[in-house]
């Protein structure tokens, strides 16, 4: 039986490694549900954006810019 020898750097590649793969999952999956979930009509399509109810004149922004 060969014992094999882990120092602490192949040990943090192991590591790096796992959690790599474990974020990768994640967001193709994020991703990959988001298009399932769009397909099917599942998800709210809001039409009002964030920022409609803020309203910025242009003497504002050339007041700021002289």
């Amino acid at each position: 039986m060969y014992l094999l020898y882990f120092d602490p750097g192949l040990g943090a590649m192991i590591v790096q490694a796992v959690v790599a793969a474990v974020a990768a999952v994640v967001l193709f999956s994020k991703g990959f549900m988001f298009k399932i979930k769009s397909y099917f009509g599942l998800i709210k399509n809001d039409d009002q954006d964030m920022f409609d109810d803020i309203e910025i004149k242009d003497s504002d922004v050339e007041s700021k810019n002289s």
